[in-house]
Formats: structure tokens, C-alpha cells, sequence
């Protein structure tokens, strides 16, 4: 069992810039009744990591600011009061600590980890026991580690949001994170995928992980003339969409009549032309995507666990390479998850 420290290590963004993240320490505060202390094993890095040492996240962030939302560890300390925890258990925080259950709230969004609170990138952390769940006993520190953000954002998108069923057919973008869980958990549902890539290599890997038709949207820049032919002009039932401004509209154009569009992320710009049209005329559902609650996570461990679900890990970094690490990420050539370990 670790022991917590009078003083410990904690990485801090201390100026808007990626460069400009420095190792620290912090004191040791005592626990409440009903809090928990864990210590972090292992962090995964996420596109919004990159947003925020940039300053497009939010304005007016408090910094210095401990980065990164996704972590697992170890308890090694529990409050009077716990009863959901016990020393030694293996745990992951929220990514939203005070979002339990139902619709998220202003207040639980304001206490995402990472930005306005500090994130995982330390070596200890306390939180609420209501903010914990279990990780799933298969997997290791730093597999947990990738399921707070990306593995929840595609759990909300597909299976709360869209109601996916099986035999239908999913749209995914790229080779992140929340795309290939996305990928992974249609095809524990039973649907079809069908993905677009820029590289023949990562094209390849998806065939791999089950995509039943890759596009290199590279060379097939009007990919969604390929999703039509693919489905056989109807379009696709789900579209996850990471990409943003840039990528809405041929997702919107993939979609099938009735079809749903969760708009997760903005790789590719906040920016760009925009038709309601197809909106209108398809009768789409688009909606945004702002992770999950602690429920839904726990929902979502259970199904991965039942399917033995192995997030996919590109590389592993330790906790004072973060700035190498979020070059890499900035790079573009990871497929699925970076991760980070003490």
C-alpha cells in the first residue's frame, strides 16, 4: 500500500502556453469525513488538454491549474464517514466530480477536473466518495485511466443518447480516443461502423478493430459521398462527430433520414460554414456531447467489463514528459490513447 506524503508532486499549467507545464509540490490536507485519497498511478491526455494550456478552452482560468481530467490510482486513506471505499481499492474519479446522475448542472460543469479545478497530474488526490467509481478488476492503472472522458464521451453519445441498436450503423471520425471507443462499443452493440482516416496504415488498424469500411478522407475529401455509397445512398443512424465546424456539415450529409449527429469535439476549427438544410430536411437529431455522470459510468464499466473491452493505449509517457507527450498528441500520429504514469 502507498502511503500519503506531508508534501507531493503536482504537475502545474502555470501560463497559457504547453510548454509552460512544471513540476511543483503541495501540502497534504487532512480528510473530511467523506473524502478519499487516491494515489494516481496512471493519466490519459485528452484533445481538451491541449485547448486549455492553449487558452481556447475558457478565458479567465485560475492558474497556476493542475492539468488532465482522467486519472486512476490506488486509495490510501478513507474518511470517518466512507462506506462505498476501502484502502487498496482501485478507483477512478468523474470527470465531472459533482455530476452524480440525471442532466448535468452549471455547477458540476464548472468543476470539471483540469481547468477551473485542479486535474490528475499529481501524485495524490482527494475527492468526495460520491466522485469515485471502481475501475473494472481486468483492466491495468493505465488502461482505467483512458475511460473518464473519451470512453464515457462515446458511452453517452451512442448508447444514452442515441439509443444505438444492434444491425445499426455508426460514423466515426479519425483514430482519438472517443472514436475508437466509439468503434469498440458498436461493435459490442451489434452495429456496423464505418470510419474515415487520413492514413492507409491507421486505415488498416480500424479494419483490425472491426470497421466494416475505412475512408481516407485525404483522398476522398467529400467523404460523405462514401458513406452514401457505403449504405447504399440511405446514410448512416449515428454520426460521432469530433471534428467540428469543419467536419459538421458532411457529417450532417452522412446522416440518414431521422438519424442522430452527437457533436463532441472540435479538432478541426470552432469555425466554418454551416447549412441548416440538411438539419431540417433529414429531421436530425444533433446534439452535444459533454461527457457523463458518475451513473453512467458505472453503467458503462459494467458493459466493458462483461465484453473484456481493451482500451487501445499508441504510447505511454511518464508524469514529467507531459509537455513531450502533448507535442506528440499535437502530432497527430497517435491511434487511440496517450498515456501517462507516475
Amino acid at each position: 500500500m502507498t502511503t500519503a506524503l506531508a508534501t507531493y508532486k503536482a504537475w502545474e499549467l502555470k501560463s497559457l502556453s504547453m510548454q509552460d507545464i512544471k513540476e511543483g509540490t503541495r501540502e497534504s490536507q487532512a480528510l473530511a469525513p467523506d473524502q478519499v485519497r487516491i494515489a494516481v498511478k496512471a493519466v490519459s491526455l485528452n484533445f481538451r488538454e491541449q485547448l486549455i494550456a492553449k487558452g481556447l478552452y475558457a478565458p479567465n482560468l485560475p492558474l497556476p491549474v493542475v492539468p488532465c481530467s482522467d486519472g486512476a490510482g490506488e486509495v490510501v486513506e478513507v474518511g470517518s464517514k466512507v462506506t462505498r471505499f476501502k484502502v487498496g481499492d482501485r478507483v477512478s474519479p468523474n470527470f465531472m466530480p459533482e455530476w452524480i446522475d440525471g442532466d448535468v448542472t452549471p455547477e458540476a460543469a464548472k468543476g470539471a477536473l483540469g481547468a477551473f479545478v485542479d486535474g490528475m497530474l499529481r501524485q495524490f488526490a482527494v475527492f468526495s466518495e460520491s466522485a469515485l467509481v471502481h475501475i473494472p478488476a481486468y483492466l491495468s492503472y493505465e488502461e482505467a485511466a483512458t475511460l473518464p472522458c473519451a470512453a464515457l464521451t462515446a458511452w453517452s453519445s451512442l448508447m444514452v443518447n442515441g439509443n444505438l441498436k444492434a444491425g445499426q450503423t455508426v460514423l466515426i471520425q479519425g483514430t482519438g480516443g472517443v472514436s475508437i471507443f466509439a468503434l469498440q462499443l458498436a461493435k459490442i452493440a451489434g452495429a456496423k461502423v464505418i470510419a474515415t482516416t487520413s492514413s492507409d496504415v491507421k486505415a488498416a488498424k480500424l479494419k483490425e478493430l472491426g470497421a466494416a469500411h475505412v475512408i481516407n478522407y485525404k483522398t476522398t475529401p467529400k467523404w460523405e459521398k462514401s458513406v452514401l455509397e457505403a449504405t447504399g445512398g440511405a446514410g448512416v443512424d449515428h454520426v460521432v462527430e469530433v471534428g467540428g465546424a469543419g467536419t459538421l456539415e458532411r457529417s450532417m450529409k452522412s446522416a440518414k433520414l431521422n438519424g442522430h449527429v452527437s457533436v463532441i469535439g472540435v479538432l478541426d476549427g470552432v469555425i466554418g460554414d454551416f447549412s441548416p438544410l440538411n438539419l431540417i430536411m433529414k429531421s436530425l437529431k444533433v446534439q452535444g456531447v459533454f461527457v457523463g455522470s458518475r451513473t453512467r459510468f458505472e453503467d458503462m464499466n459494467r458493459a466493458l467489463e462483461l465484453h473484456q473491452v481493451r482500451p487501445v493505449i499508441d504510447k505511454t509517457f511518464k508524469f514529467d514528459q507531459i509537455v513531450e507527450a502533448l507535442a506528440y498528441m499535437e502530432s497527430g500520429k497517435h491511434f487511440g490513447k496517450i498515456v501517462l504514469t507516475v
